[in-house]
């Protein structure tokens, strides 16, 4: 069956609404209202590459520079999510993001959740890459927990809303409301536990973006650009989770941790569909680093 089901997806267009994931029948991204961009982010780097307006956040890089962003707070849990458009044609070696990190408060032993779009040449889809780094695994040799899709939609062609919530008992990432990837507290070394900031930037990563450094970023295509909207944060400030004191959104309709059994089903079907890469059945890596994988 997984066989018949790898042939049908080879022989699928890059794109096609002919494999849709069921509906997970709740939508938390509705439930949270809209921030602009000056309500709860700043630039952190290259101010000359990025535009804000009235619909939303551009931001671009050329040979020059690209840019960066950085939310006005940190936060211990909650819903972080924004609305992208990525630029079509040849990105290859070029990453558009969204993530949380306190890399600059904690340099060298820094927590991290990423959600990374990894450019591509003209004849490959966007790969959408999620990731956890606890207490510098992202510093020095690396350690990732990569979970790596396409999509079942092009993202070049139209915003869709991608978001991280992050709580005490686990990290569920989304890609319109449905849930592709849920990361579970195992225990403290292997979850972020400490206050962190949500981040998104566009950046060469021509070492290792595209087929692991094979294609590069081709500035005779420049401007590469990335554009967000839509902003969306509900999250403990602080010291506020431990204090119980902050109740932030949740994803699931009954408002208690886990997924609905719907959200289950819709984020199984993703998986069977559409994973690429998932680190924990890599029979490459030394997962001696990476305990959790036991339990998978």
């Amino acid at each position: 069956m997984a066989f018949l089901l790898y042939l049908l997806l080879l022989l699928t267009p890059r794109y096609s609404n002919s494999l849709i994931p069921p509906s997970p029948k709740f939508y938390p991204s509705s439930k949270i209202n809209s921030i602009r961009f000056d309500q709860g982010l700043q630039n952190l780097w290259g101010p000359y590459h990025q535009r804000v307006d009235q619909s939303g956040l551009t931001i671009w890089l050329d040979q020059t520079s690209g840019s960066g962003f950085k939310s006005l707070h940190a936060y211990t849990s909650g819903y972080f999510g924004a609305s992208l458009k990525l630029q079509s044609g040849y990105t290859a070696g070029v990453i558009a993001c969204l993530y949380l990190s306190n890399n600059e408060a904690l340099p060298g032993r820094h927590d991290e959740i990423d959600m990374e779009f990894l450019g591509q040449t003209n004849k490959e889809p966007y790969v959408l890459q999620t990731n956890v780094y606890i207490n510098g695994s992202g510093d020095g040799n690396l350690v990732g927990r990569e979970m790596r899709f396409h999509l079942w939609f092009d993202p070049t062609a139209a915003f869709h809303h991608y978001a991280i919530h992050w709580n005490p008992k686990e990290i569920i990432f989304l890609v319109d409301d449905i849930p592709i990837r849920k990361y579970k507290k195992r225990s403290n070394s292997t979850f972020p536990m400490r206050p962190m900031w949500v981040y998104g930037s566009i950046w060469d990563a021509s070492s290792w973006a595209t087929d692991n450094g094979k294609y590069k970023a081709d500035y005779s295509y420049q401007p590469f650009i990335a554009r967000y909207k839509d902003f969306k944060i509900s999250g403990c400030e602080g010291e506020a989770t431990r204090n119980s004191t902050c109740h932030p959104a949740t994803v699931t309709p009954t408002g208690a941790y886990g997924l609905s059994d719907k959200q289950h089903s819709a984020m199984r079907w993703v998986q069977r569909s559409y994973v690429i890469y998932y680190y924990c059945h890599d029979m490459n890596r030394d997962h001696s680093a990476t305990p959790e994988c036991g339990g998978e």
